[in-house]
């Protein structure tokens, strides 16, 4: 009997051990997604395309599932100075990914083919919104941001994933807002 209620206990505690292990992965891969938004969105740079050989394009554009920004890596990466992010949800793979390149023409040149990087997997729902506060759509919300020329006051990402563990919504306003003339 005490044999069999020994085994019991410590099959009940490595159950205990391996739940808590799994919830502490899930809390840093969380921690993680939350720190890469919250450090790169509020320092986007309100930049445009200017030596591009296509049109002319403001560097901030962004669909409900798709987001391109120029930012700065901190000092103390390899990479200096600014970068264009460009962050995708792939609906097949279930992920959400992260490009990083050189915004300076001719710096792009130097990485081949830049490979993205999987920022968060099992995914069943990503979801960015944009906040207006100037024009005639102030105060609203926008599914995309796409062909403007100033960058949104308000981004919004909602993410969902397939165990169904709890998400919060997040908000980050950006440091720099207004047009960038």
């Amino acid at each position: 009997i005490m044999v069999t209620l020994l085994f019991a206990s410590l099959k009940t505690s490595a159950d205990s051990w391996n739940k808590g292990e799994a919830k502490i992965v899930e809390v840093n891969e969380k921690a993680v997604v939350y720190q890469f938004f919250k450090r790169h969105l509020p320092a986007v740079q309100p930049v445009w395309d200017d030596f591009s050989d296509d049109e002319r394009q403001f560097s901030f554009q962004g669909t409900a599932n798709t987001l391109q920004f120029v930012s700065l890596f901190p000092a103390s990466t390899e990479r200096k100075g600014l970068q264009i992010f460009e962050i995708e949800f792939d609906a097949a793979d279930k992920a959400i990914t992260v490009r990083v390149k050189p915004f300076l023409k001719g710096l792009e040149d130097e990485l081949e083919q830049v490979e993205p990087v999987i920022l968060l997997e099992k995914v069943k729902h990503f979801k960015i919104n944009y906040f207006a506060i100037s024009g005639r759509d102030d105060g609203q919300w926008h599914n995309s941001w796409e062909d403007k020329d100033s960058l949104p006051a308000l981004i919004k990402v909602n993410i969902e994933l397939l165990n169904q563990s709890y998400w919060p919504e997040m908000i980050f306003a950006f440091k720099l807002t207004g047009n960038a003339e």
